[in-house]
């Protein structure tokens, strides 16, 4: 028993004895330090990690906005190039339509006619599944979007600006231009 009280009294004495400073803050301030620096690194390699994730959103819908007009407009070039033939059928029709009753009296012309016709109305129909359509134009107000001017008449009938006759006609493909119709516009008369 002996040993056992020598030892609580040794406890005591222990526990008594004054506190000596030690070093032991040094560490702890490095450690805090390296605490505070490693968190300072974490969060910016949090924020670019977001960063990165927004760059990434946004370049995915960039592309996808590219893809979805690349489907819509794939047939620009070539719908642009089918206006010549459109141009050149209408001026046919038109120039039908001013011949004498007696040549569109003849049977052979007839049928001419009728497939020239036929032809307008079908290129009419693919342009309009393409969703490609004619600008209308005289009698609208210049819009510089969709229409070039190609010349000023001096007109007190209607406004300035007012489109007084169509030269050559302009084609939307969907909600693009696909080419600006020709037209001369009223002017202030002199």
């Amino acid at each position: 028993m002996s040993e056992d009280k020598q030892t609580i009294e040794n406890t005591e004495t222990v526990d008594q004895l004054p506190e000596e400073e030690t070093p032991v803050d040094a560490p702890e301030n490095a450690h805090a330090e390296r605490i505070a620096a490693l968190e300072a690194e974490l969060a910016t390699a949090k924020q670019d990690v977001l960063y990165a994730h927004a760059d990434t959103q946004n370049v995915r819908r960039r592309l996808e906005k590219e893809l979805a007009d690349t489907r819509a407009y794939a047939a620009t070039n070539f719908a642009r190039d089918m206006l010549s033939v459109a141009d050149n059928l209408s001026r046919a029709l038109a120039t039908i339509d001013q011949l004498s009753a007696d040549v569109r009296a003849d049977d052979k012309f007839k049928a001419l006619v009728t497939g020239l016709e036929a032809t307008g109305r079908e290129l009419e129909s693919v342009f309009g599944r393409n969703s490609i359509s004619k600008i209308e134009s005289v009698g609208q107000p210049l819009d510089p979007n969709k229409h070039q001017a190609m010349m000023e008449t001096p007109s007190a009938d209607v406004a300035p600006g007012t489109i007084l006759v169509e030269m050559q006609p302009g084609y939307m493909i969907k909600d693009r231009l696909l080419r600006a119709a020709m037209v001369g516009v009223a002017k202030t008369p002199d």
